[in-house]
């Protein structure tokens, strides 16, 4: 993870402008509710009427008002108020308000004189259980207020039931006794504690909304002007969501694909870099799978992670505190869906972890026989085997299908559990909400706002569920390309690199030297000593498994020696540059290997700066121009991937020629002739003494018609030195060169 993390590292800005967008994203989503709640309460219920301030009263109804109020509270409330005398028509205020309030100047009225949202908030209550009071008495209702069992004696109230109709209750009360009226502002007070000041505010409404229509006010413009406003408001908030949505997610891919594409450039740098060691402890498919799968499989965790990891926290926090300050008394049925959905979670979690954890296994393995069968077609089409490795793939392909059926059908059964999970949780809501509307505790709009708040924390915790169930497979993956990048390999540079002799330009001398492989117990090969120098050829000759390929792998440090001394120009090569010690050695393996591309580009893979010329003469040195010539297109032909549009023979002698346009100081030529016919093998070892008498060169052979010309011959069995010397030195004094030899050539071809 903190590989990971250092690959993120250039991306931090764009990470903080995503969290940035979420927080523009969630603030929107979190809005959205509250604005629809006021369409509901407000623009439907309270036909666009905002609260029980009025901004425009008649002075006679102000009068009855504050009737009910404290000193305090009535000071508090006309001083946030002018009066309009209507004896004053040129009075700026009145035809500031005229066009709204037409009748103006036919009345005395107060004029709201502050837009102050925390002091019409603060006026909101006091004014609002005043007119409740005002509500109750004009419709001779006071006497529902009293919950007790008081006679009409003892209850200052029972007498406004005795009222007649057409008389005025608030001439009645003003003749009241002080004690009498203060009896009944306790009584209303003890019955407005039990209300919500949403019904408070909802139940002053039609006054204040009469008041305006007694003023000429239209007020059914003011509902629709107030329902318009909030809808584009609505509207706006949406588009901004949006936006920040879709750039969010822009930036989220751009980060992914970043990370993506840094984590495979480190991989495949890493893995140039090993040598046969690490290869030995990853197998190819592997490494393929790890740098296209696995790390397709962390740029999608990245995706999530940045789009919904960031942004379920904001949400559900963001909802939580929006709850808190809703007028309901519900907040327990958010408890219950989430630990509804955490259950689920937890459930799908214990059943699918361990299939996740085996899904890259199997590709993996299923990459492996693919590759097999594809690479080895010819030998299986040879052997009639087909039908084995259509079952070998099909048991590969049928464990893979099963864990990912397995996997994805656990994956399809949650969100529908988790659907009827949320949707059960909105009836509880519904349901409960409903009896709570109905003993007027709560506003309609109120309980819609709360169930829309209820699925947002619910759904932030089902994206941090949904993407726990994702990070195992992710995180398999994040370890699997870790454990690649974290291995370093066991050829190392060394601190301070040491210059090669000039003056010993391309000579190879071994000292005691012996090799075993990691992990093994006994040596490869043991004691190996001898020296090569420039100019001379120094052949390799032994039974199968007598360490050939093993001895001059060592030279370039394909595998570095466990016991003695490697010297090229005189140096030890583990204190030398990596990159100067191969730049001296023009390797051509066993296995001819072209890349895709034409001739030209092949031959000029270890020297870029080779002229046409100099790719001609290293191609017929390798005995190449024959076949190149027969080319429409010459050195411009195209190679296929793997060279598979040449023969063997034709691969090896490109081989060739490749490392000759090179021109290094060392060339090694590991069993290079064996798919070349005699003739062609006799040609090119001519014309390769001819064109490098200067350089050394190293030849591991099979065919004894190879070596017999060479300087210098090694008698390899079982990793130790069996014979040294020319060719007619070991026809002497060498018993296994002498079987290598008469097993290929008769007495007289030796001689």
């Amino acid at each position: 993870m903190v590989k990971l993390l250092k690959h993120l590292k250039p991306h931090i800005i764009t990470i903080i402008c995503i969290i940035g967008f979420l927080l523009i994203q969630a603030i929107c989503e979190l809005s959205l509710p509250d604005y629809m709640s006021d369409i509901v309460n407000v623009g439907i219920q309270q036909g666009g009427v905002e609260n029980a301030v009025p901004e425009a009263i008649r002075k006679s109804e102000m009068d009855k008002i504050t009737f009910f109020m404290s000193e305090d509270d009535k000071s508090r409330v006309l001083d946030k108020y002018t009066l309009i005398d209507k004896s004053n028509p040129s009075n700026d205020d009145t035809g500031k308000y005229l066009k709204s309030y037409p009748e103006i100047k036919n009345n005395d009225v107060y004029i709201l004189n502050t837009d102050d949202e925390e002091i019409i908030k603060e006026l909101n209550t006091i004014m609002g259980k005043s007119i409740l009071i005002i509500q109750t008495i004009e419709q001779r209702g006071m006497t529902d207020m009293n919950v007790g069992s008081q006679g009409s004696s003892a209850n200052p109230l029972a007498m406004l039931s005795q009222i007649p109709k057409d008389a005025d209750p608030f001439a009645i009360l003003a003749k009241m006794p002080k004690e009498q009226l203060e009896a009944i502002k306790k009584l209303a007070d003890e019955k407005f504690e039990q209300m919500p000041e949403s019904i408070i505010t909802q139940g002053s409404v039609p006054y204040v909304k009469a008041g305006y229509e007694a003023l000429g006010r239209d007020t059914g413009k003011l509902q629709t002007n107030y329902i318009l406003y909030a809808g584009l408001i609505m509207l706006l908030i949406s588009f901004i969501s949006l936006s920040a949505t879709v750039i969010g997610s822009l930036l989220a891919a751009r980060v992914a694909a970043g990370l993506s594409k840094s984590l495979r450039k480190a991989v495949f740098e890493n893995v140039v870099s090993f040598s046969n060691t690490e290869f030995d402890k990853f197998s190819t498919s592997s490494l393929i799978t790890r740098s296209t799968n696995d790390i397709q499989q962390v740029q999608t965790f990245i995706v999530m992670l940045l789009r919904i990891v960031f942004y379920a926290p904001i949400l559900g926090i963001g909802g939580v505190i929006k709850v808190m300050h809703t007028d309901t008394q519900m907040s327990w049925i958010i408890g219950v869906g989430v630990l509804a959905m955490m259950s689920l979670v937890v459930v799908l979690f214990v059943v699918a972890m361990p299939k996740f954890r085996s899904m890259q296994r199997l590709v993996d393995r299923l990459n492996l026989v693919t590759r097999e069968s594809l690479t080895g077609m010819l030998v299986v089409r040879a052997f009639s085997t087909q039908r084995y490795e259509e079952k070998k793939f099909d048991g590969a392909n049928t464990d893979f299908t099963r864990t990912n059926l397995f996997v994805t059908r656990a994956m399809a059964a949650m969100m529908p559990v988790m659907m009827l999970v949320m949707n059960g949780i909105t009836l509880l809501i519904v349901w409960v909400g409903a009896h709570q509307i109905d003993l007027g505790n709560m506003q309609v709009g109120n309980m819609m706002a709360f169930m829309q708040y209820a699925m947002q924390i619910i759904v932030s915790f089902l994206m941090i569920s949904v993407v726990s169930i994702i990070l195992p497979r992710a995180s398999v993956s994040i370890a699997r390309i870790a454990e690649v990048l974290n291995t370093k390999s066991v050829i190392g540079a060394p601190e301070r690199a040491k210059e090669f002799n000039r003056d010993l330009k391309g000579c190879v001398e071994f000292r005691n030297v012996s090799f075993k492989y990691p992990g093994a117990d006994d040596d490869v090969l043991t004691d190996i000593s001898f020296t090569a120098k420039a100019g001379e050829t120094t052949a390799f000759i032994g039974s199968t498994g007598s360490g050939k390929s093993t001895l001059i792998n060592l030279i370039p440090r394909f595998y570095d020696i466990t016991g003695g001394e490697l010297l090229v120009d005189g140096v030890d090569i583990r204190e030398a540059s990596l990159h100067d010690l191969r730049d001296r050695i023009g390797y051509v393996p066993q296995k001819g290997i072209l890349f895709s591309g034409t001739i030209e580009s092949n031959l000029k893979y270890g020297y870029e700066g080779a002229s046409e010329d100099e790719l001609r003469n290293a191609a017929e040195i390798a005995q190449a121009m024959e076949f190149i010539n027969e080319k429409e297109e010459g050195f411009n032909t195209e190679i296929s991937q793997g060279g598979t549009n040449v023969s063997g023979g034709q691969k090896q002698r490109l081989s060739i020629a490749r490392a000759l346009v090179k021109k290094p100081e060392i060339f090694i030529f590991d069993d290079s002739f064996s798919a070349l016919d005699f003739k062609t093998d006799a040609a090119l070892r001519k014309a390769l003494k001819e064109k490098t008498g200067n350089a050394t060169v190293l030849v591991v052979a099979q065919r004894i018609s190879t070596v017999m010309n060479a300087n210098q011959i090694l008698v390899l069995d079982e990793g130790k030195v069996a014979g040294r010397g020319t060719h007619k030195e070991l026809m002497e004094s060498c018993e296994v060169y002498q079987q290598i030899a008469l097993s290929q050539l008769s007495k007289e071809e030796l001689a």
